[in-house]
């Protein structure tokens, strides 16, 4: 039996909680249905010093330039929102992106990268991949150092950040400096130990994850590392990462798993919130331990960009 934190369990008896589970929607209810509700758990916006949006060719950029960022040269983000590949934006997430933007003093770019069932795997990945060449590619415009870029993102968010790491390793994408994976999707399988402990009352469900999958990849793609980066053959040579795990998550072996294999094949730091549910970190307006997870990340950051 897990043990929830004081502030996980309040914010699972929430007034209007439960919402309709995603797995009894369409995919355009669940987005409206998550649009509607997450500014509820978020802290009110932090300022920053500018906030714009570009396009590339269709895809949606948003961009945060934190207090303090210099004008030139300065550290940079990408972020990729989380919401199961099928729900979510930059906006769901915008309260992390500016609070990582002023704390580092960094660019923190989120693309609305397609969403399924629209749009299936890899589609996902492709954009993701685009808005990281372009980094690169408009530094100079951005303000931004090339060779200070850290991915990062949250669940659905986390599996993409991981598989641009890898790419990024391979050479497919510019390289980063480091990856920050907020309790990723490691294993489309879901068969970890986790599926089973924390299946239904902790918030996300088993059934609600089999549902976002099932919108997202094919089952003869679960194996595909760029669907399943724990599958990947080797995490040798991968960017330093920081690894943020919740206990009480359907997530928590997978995320595990790939934090155990980064820590002996490449170079990881692992925080785990044992008595914490799945999205917590966005969540900072109900969940205090949210502060103590991005004051985690800020400080890996840091550190992974002093060693580059």
């Amino acid at each position: 039996m897990i043990t929830l934190d004081d502030s996980a369990r309040r914010a699972l008896a929430w007034p209007g909680e439960p919402e309709t589970p995603v797995e009894r929607l369409s995919p355009q209810a669940a987005r409206q249905q998550y649009l509607d509700g997450f500014a509820a758990a978020q802290h009110p916006p932090e300022e920053v010093a500018s906030v714009e949006e570009r396009n590339l060719e269709g895809l949606r950029l948003k961009i945060w330039r934190g207090k303090g960022a210099p004008a030139t040269g300065a550290p940079a983000l990408l972020y990729l929102h989380g919401g199961g590949w099928v729900i979510g934006a930059p906006e769901t997430h915008e309260d992390i992106c500016r609070i990582l933007a002023n704390a580092v003093g960094a660019v923190v770019v989120s693309p609305d990268y397609r969403l399924a069932p629209d749009h299936r795997f890899p589609a996902a990945v492709e954009d993701c991949a685009a808005a990281l060449r372009w980094m690169v590619d408009e530094a100079a415009t951005l303000g931004i150092n090339p060779a200070r870029i850290v991915v990062g993102g949250d669940s659905a968010g986390g599996n993409l950040a991981a598989v641009t790491a890898l790419m990024a390793r391979d050479g497919s994408v510019p390289a980063i400096i480091g990856q920050v994976l907020i309790y990723p999707v490691t294993d489309q399988s879901q068969t970890g130990q986790s599926y089973t402990d924390c299946a239904e009352g902790y918030g996300l469900t088993a059934a609600g994850m089999r549902w976002f999958r099932d919108h997202y990849v094919s089952q003869a793609e679960w194996d595909d590392w760029r669907a399943s980066p724990l599958k990947a053959q080797s995490l040798a040579g991968v960017a330093p990462a920081i690894v943020i795990l919740a206990g009480a998550d359907v997530l928590f072996s997978e995320g595990k798993a790939y934090a155990d294999r980064l820590a002996s094949e490449a170079w990881c730091t692992t925080k785990i919130w044992p008595g914490q549910i799945h999205g917590f970190v966005s969540n900072g307006g109900r969940i205090p331990e949210a502060a103590e997870a991005l004051a985690a990340i800020v400080a890996a950051w840091r550190a992974i960009d002093a060693a580059r």
